[in-house]
């Protein structure tokens, strides 16, 4: 069995009030920030940090989303098949090339039944 990443608050702030105050949590609580990326921070999943996303909530109302999440572990949740697919597209000779032209007649999964795949 497959160990599962942590568990973490992802909190986005909406409007340029909420995005202070974020920063400021963000800044006075270093140890809860897992990482922060402008409107959105990732906070460890501890009640403080909970505390901190509700204060934040509390003062901005709708302005503020918390998430509980995971990090995506790509080796975990996607197979073979799709990660080299993902870099053999990368690594293509003409990059305005689309997916589903480099993929034809090829081994690499298409666009369609990976759209209707779930992960």
């Amino acid at each position: 069995m497959a160990v599962q990443s942590p568990l973490v608050l992802l909190v986005v702030a909406y409007s340029t009030a909420a995005r202070g105050t974020l920063r400021n949590i963000c800044r006075t609580h270093e140890e809860v920030v897992v990482r922060r990326f402008g409107r959105v921070a990732l906070l460890a999943e501890t009640e403080f940090a909970a505390f901190q996303a509700l204060r934040l909530r509390e003062k901005h109302g709708g302005d503020v989303q918390v998430e509980r999440t995971r990090p995506f572990n790509e080796y975990e949740a996607v197979g073979e098949s799709i990660r080299q697919a993902a870099a053999a597209y990368e690594d293509r000779e003409r990059p305005a090339l689309p997916y589903a032209t480099f993929a034809a007649g090829s081994d690499y999964p298409d666009p369609g039944s990976m759209r209707d795949t779930d992960l």
